[in-house]
Parts: C-alpha cells; structure tokens; sequence
C-alpha cells in the first residue's frame, strides 16, 4: 500500500469554544495546533479560519495570515476550504482561492446538513470550477453523498481538473451519508481509476472510519472539525486524534507520508501559495 496521508481538519464552522475548549479559533491557537498536528503526522492541514468573534469566515486576509505563518513554521500541504459555513455565498466561500493555496475543497453537490442544507447547485458548481481553474488550484472533491462522485466526474468531462484526481468521504453528517463499512466500499467503487481518496468520519464515526481508511488503501482525515470526542465523555486535541491515527497505522503496517510524499501521491506541482 501507498503510505498513509493524514489530513488534521482543525477548526471547522460548527464547533464553538462552549462545545470543547481545546479548539483552536484565534489565527494564533489556529497555526498552533497546525504545527502541532504536522509534528505528530499531519500532512496536510485542512483550514477554516475565524473572526475575532469566533465566527466562521472565509475573509482572505485572515485566511492570508494563518497561511503565512503554517507555511514559515511547516512544510505541510495547506488545503482550505471552499465549504466555508451553511448559508455563505459562493463569492464569500471562493475568497481565499485568490491566495492561490496548493488544494482547496470542493464539494460537488447539495446535502441536508443537519438542521441546514448545504447548497451547490450545478451553476454554483460551475462558477466554482473556473475559480479553481482561474487560481491554479487543485481540487479535493468533498463528497457527502454518492451522486457527488458522478458530479465532480461531470466537472471532469467539461474539461475541468485535469491530471490525478483526489477524493475525501464525509461520512456521518446528519443528513448525509451514514457512516457504514458497506457505505465507504460503495463510494470507493464509484471512483475513476487512479484516483486516490480518504475518509473523515463524523463523531463517533470517526475512529472506525479511520481503521478502514488505513485497511483498505485510503487516507484518513480526523480533527476537531468532525468530532471532539477521544473517547465517550473525554475531550480530545486535534494532536491526540493525530497521533492515534499514526499509532493504528504503525500497528496495521502503513507507514505516514511525510507532506514531501503525499506531495508526490497528489500530483501537486508546488508548495507555496502566493
């Protein structure tokens, strides 16, 4: 098997300080807890960012400064999100694009998001794909339903992203797709050949999702985005849900790519943004 790459998803736009104290919203606590999750096995930091309020924001120049200073500090790949939070405009999430980061998500169809509904209706998706396209940047397809992989391969067909094709499976959002073993091998078998993928379980899903990315081939995704929790009742860090994961990953015989190596299994062709 390829060696496992580790996404740390640090921040998120639902979780607040009253659900866990350990997230990390201040640009501070933010390149904080990144340089903490590259040193324990993190290759890639999957980045929201907060205003001072500790609001969800997709405003460029705090994404502008998290990055800066992720990038002095590691040599981690940095993927922001163009999910943003339910209820932004495609204009607002498409802001930190400009940046011009190494990956950035892309998810590539409307889901029942909770209490909310995530809208990215084919126009939006479109209007998406030439950001992406326009800055350089290369896709994560985030996908929370199955219909999402045929979405994104119609982005293919129209011409968009060519070159290595990288999925993640959001699994367990309440809405969305549950988090089950028959689930996650059914999203796999939707992938065109060659294509690589991970999977972010959400809450309790997110060790056991975790153990079958590692099994079968894929990479894993786990941080205080998708669940606070170690273990019933206990707190975690974004670094102790990182380290558990290099900790199965040793035990099961995948090796952690350093971000030089996931670099490679990704395709990516540089490693600043500007």
């Amino acid at each position: 098997m390829q060696k496992l790459v580790i996404t740390a998803a640090l921040v998120g736009a639902e979780v607040t300080k009253a659900d866990t104290p350990h997230l990390p919203v201040t640009p501070e606590e933010i390149v904080a807890a990144a340089v903490e999750a590259h040193e324990a096995g993190a290759s890639i930091i999957h980045l929201h960012v907060r205003d001072a309020e500790g609001k969800p924001t997709q405003d460029k120049a705090v994404y502008r400064k998290v990055m800066e200073e992720i990038e002095r500090q590691t040599d981690a790949i940095i993927q922001v999100s163009t999910g943003g939070a339910v209820g932004m405009s495609p204009e607002e999430r498409m802001q930190p694009l400009s940046l011009r980061p190494e990956m950035a998500t892309l998810t590539t169809g409307t889901v029942n998001f909770g209490d909310g509904v995530f809208m990215n209706t084919p126009e939006q998706l479109l209007l998406f794909a030439e950001e992406f396209e326009r800055y350089g940047v290369r896709p994560e397809f985030e996908v929370f339903d199955v219909g999402m992989v045929a979405n994104a391969m119609r982005l293919v067909e129209r011409g968009f992203f060519t070159g290595h094709l990288h999925f993640d499976f959001v699994m367990g959002v309440p809405g969305a797709i549950p988090a089950t073993a028959e689930n996650l091998l059914h999203l796999i078998r939707q992938l065109p050949e060659g294509a690589t993928w991970s999977v972010a379980g959400v809450g309790r899903a997110q060790l056991p999702m975790a153990t079958l990315g590692i099994l079968l081939g894929g990479h894993v995704r786990v941080g205080l985005e998708d669940n606070i929790y170690y273990r019933k009742g206990e707190l975690a860090t974004n670094t102790q849900l990182v380290q558990r994961v290099v900790r199965l990953a040793e035990e099961l015989g995948r090796k952690i790519a350093s971000p030089q190596e996931a670099r490679q299994m990704l395709h990516l062709t540089r490693s600043k943004f500007y």
